[in-house]
């Protein structure tokens, strides 16, 4: 049996799910792009370089800076747990003024710092061929 595409039959029948306006509206509003781990490390330390933050925060914060991208619970503890494990960084609880339950904050070791500056300019450098 042969598994080519036959173009011609493929164009001549339309797709039930899909309209042809759905095309412009996915390049007008495109979907997320949700962060791989590897992303996930770097751009917790690109947050992490200018102070302390917790989990929830840097989900939000990388929605606010950067709305085409998104990041998962699972990801970014992933990435959370394997910079822990590097001694990348460090975690603490610590009581927010006007949040109800202590945060996990985490912040750079400062025996970290050049690498996490290198590992958060390949952040910087991804992030700006996506935008310009």
């Amino acid at each position: 049996m042969d598994c080519r595409l036959n173009l011609r039959a493929f164009f001549s029948h339309p797709s039930p799910t899909m309209k042809l306006e759905d095309i412009y509206q996915f390049f007008e509003n495109p979907p997320p792009t949700y962060l791989c781990q590897e992303l996930a490390v770097c751009y917790i330390l690109y947050v992490l370089l200018q102070g302390e933050s917790y989990g929830t925060e840097l989900i939000q914060r990388l929605e606010t800076e950067y709305p085409t991208y998104r990041l998962s619970d699972t990801v970014l503890y992933s990435a959370i747990k394997f910079l822990e494990d590097y001694k990348a960084i460090t975690g603490y609880w610590k009581k927010l003024e006007g949040r109800g339950r202590p945060r996990r904050m985490y912040q750079v070791s400062s025996e970290w710092i050049p690498q996490a500056q290198d590992l958060a300019r390949l952040w910087q450098q991804y992030i700006n061929r996506r935008i310009n």
